[in-house]
């Protein structure tokens, strides 16, 4: 990963000076493969981490999965899911395994604290132990497995990239991306599961094909505006409540969905018609060179592309104050300087 593939998008002042830039690189592709924009290099290789989740979903309901264990809106939204562990969460990916007829035991996922604080403050109050379906990721493992059960094959070795079910998973996410299969990197994510890497270009390509999934065959087609309807009508099991997935979708009233990854990845997929009756769906892709993992320089960049755009207005952007060029104060709330994109669009 050179640094020659970034440029500026997000800076931190101090009073007048530019104290830190977050580079980055950005790309974002209409349905027929136009690029709208761009910044930096969008033909290099880069994990999409967790941002490929709804795709990675969309086998499992491209062969009726949902209709054959009777799932509902709310658990195929946490299908898709980078989740932050409350109750609700488990609930619902509890429910989901009920009806296929497996174990929590069964996810190869791993633990971790539950990442929303009031979840994490009781349990740890209670005694209660962190389990797999706590994990970020317990809902694409969960639907892997449902996959795997659906097709009859093996539940021990699901995450294998070899398993049929992850080389059906593949095909997809490189036909999306309108690639060969050897053309996308192979990686393990952090929950072990395969993780997808193709240039910036494809992925915002793929996200814009399954926003206006006209040109696939139907089965396909009807997959994505059930995965795509699932998470906008139930955002906040995509992340939680507070997040920025989350608030977006709410904020975009069924729009876009949006969906980050990991070391400063974020996918937004803009339906056709958002910013004109006449507009394209499109794909958003936007990688931080330095990972962003405070999460702060992705959101301001997506907000600003999403503005200048016009897929969102001022209202919608003043309504989501905590993500979007804001005021830093330090620890007495005194402000000393802003965080703001610095690239035009």
């Amino acid at each position: 990963m050179s640094p020659s593939n970034y440029e500026p998008l997000v800076e931190l002042t101090r009073g007048p000076i530019v104290e830190s830039v977050h580079f980055g690189a950005a790309a974002v592709v209409d349905s027929s493969g136009k690029v709208l924009f761009q910044a930096g290099n969008i033909h290099f290789n880069i994990y999409l981490r967790s941002s490929s989740k709804p795709i990675q979903a969309l086998p499992f309901v491209e062969a009726g999965g949902v209709e054959h264990y009777q799932l509902n809106e709310k658990e195929l939204s946490i299908l898709c899911a980078s989740h932050i562990g409350t109750d609700e969460h488990v609930k619902t990916i509890q429910s989901i395994q009920g009806k296929v007829g497996f174990k929590e035991t069964d996810l190869m996922c791993g633990t971790h604290p539950p990442f929303h604080q009031p979840t994490l403050e009781n349990m740890l109050r209670e005694g209660r132990p962190f389990t797999p379906n706590r994990h970020n990721c317990s809902g694409k493992h969960t639907g892997f497995l449902s996959f795997a059960s659906l097709r009859g094959d093996s539940l021990e070795d699901y995450l294998n990239p070899q398993h049929p079910i992850q080389q059906v998973i593949l095909r997809t996410f490189a036909e999306f991306c309108d690639l060969t299969v050897e053309k996308v990197s192979i990686g393990i994510d952090g929950c072990t599961a395969p993780v997808f890497g193709v240039p910036l270009f494809n992925s915002a390509y793929a996200f814009a094909r399954f926003c206006d999934p006209q040109a696939w065959k139907t089965g396909r087609s009807n997959a994505c505006r059930k995965i795509f309807h699932a998470m906008t009508s139930y955002p906040e099991m995509v992340s939680g409540p507070g997040m920025f997935d989350t608030r977006l979708m709410q904020v975009g009233k069924g729009k876009m969905i949006v969906k980050c990854g990991a070391e400063g990845y974020q996918i937004v997929g803009v339906t056709p018609g958002a910013f004109a009756p006449d507009s394209p769906a499109l794909g958003i892709a936007i990688k931080m060179s330095d990972g962003d993992n405070n999460w702060r320089a992705c959101q301001v960049t997506a907000l600003h592309i999403l503005y200048r755009l016009g897929i969102l207005n001022t209202a919608q952007t003043t309504d989501l104050p905590e993500f979007n060029t804001r005021p830093l104060r330090n620890w007495r709330g005194i402000e000393i300087g802003m965080i703001r994109p610095c690239f035009e669009v």
